[in-house]
């Protein structure tokens, strides 16, 4: 039998299952580090993580990437704006998306904000950040700690990947609605916006479904309008994007169910 989640609130619920204690990001988070972080980013992100994230998505989900190309100018050549991009995902697999990012973006580094459960755990936690994990701060000295590591790499022509949603849905198939926030950083950084939507295909010898990465942008917005119609426009057209790949999916693992309340 399928598989059964009852929600409540599309926009809070969380599904990840995970019972993570998240640490308070403040000040003291080094968000950039020094040599030793960079020591850590060669050798645990690109010697390490990334080889294995490739071959562990091929051979488990069949991972596949449509529209690449798209994205391949900005990230080989950093297109007419010579800066980092910023990348809006749907989030529905907490491994899969940890890792899908640095192929998206590759031959460029990846990076992804994220909740501080995944700087949180023992061990991995003071791993994670050498792998590209961003967490969001918890006051505002750190929050201006994190506003400089995201413009030092814009300036260094990375990806930032940020999932909207905010929130993992396991296989889910549909596009949650998410807010506009996050839209700001682009518009704040004068970074180009582009969003990739993974969907879930049948494989006729395997259970696991098939993960296809559908890529799309850039998305522009007119200048004329104030940065709250543009954070709008942006998140609009991307969201509208989301819903059209959501689609492609064809097999639903997961069935999700709304509560009615009474």
């Amino acid at each position: 039998m399928k598989k059964v989640i009852y929600y409540v609130d599309e926009l809070n619920d969380e599904f990840a299952n995970d019972s993570i204690q998240a640490k308070v990001i403040d000040e003291s988070f080094e968000y950039l580090g020094g040599t030793k972080r960079k020591a850590g980013h060669l050798f645990w992100y690109k010697i390490l993580a990334r080889p294995l994230a490739y071959v562990f998505l091929k051979l488990w989900f069949g991972h596949k990437i449509v529209g690449k190309k798209k994205l391949l100018g900005a990230i080989k050549h950093n297109g007419h704006n010579k800066k980092g991009i910023f990348l809006y995902g749907n989030h529905t697999n907490g491994l899969a998306d940890a890792l899908i990012p640095s192929m998206i973006s590759y031959p460029k580094d990846a990076y992804v904000v994220v909740h501080p459960n995944n700087v949180s755990m023992p061990i991995l936690g003071d791993i994670t950040p050498s792998l590209g994990a961003i967490p969001l701060p918890d006051n505002r000295e750190a929050a201006r700690n994190f506003f400089e590591a995201l413009q030092y790499h814009v300036d260094n022509k990375d990806t930032i990947t940020i999932y909207p949603e905010a929130h993992i849905w396991p296989y889910y198939t549909k596009i949650r609605p998410f807010k506009d926030m996050s839209f700001r950083y682009p518009l704040q950084y004068d970074a180009s916006v582009y969003c990739f939507t993974n969907v879930y295909r049948k494989r006729r010898y395997r259970k696991v479904p098939k993960i296809i990465t559908f890529v799309d942008g850039p998305f522009t917005v007119q200048q004329h309008l104030s940065n709250a119609q543009k954070k709008k426009v942006l998140r609009d057209k991307v969201y509208k994007t989301m819903l059209k790949r959501s689609r492609y999916n064809n097999v639903e693992m997961i069935k999700y169910i709304k509560k009615i309340e009474n």
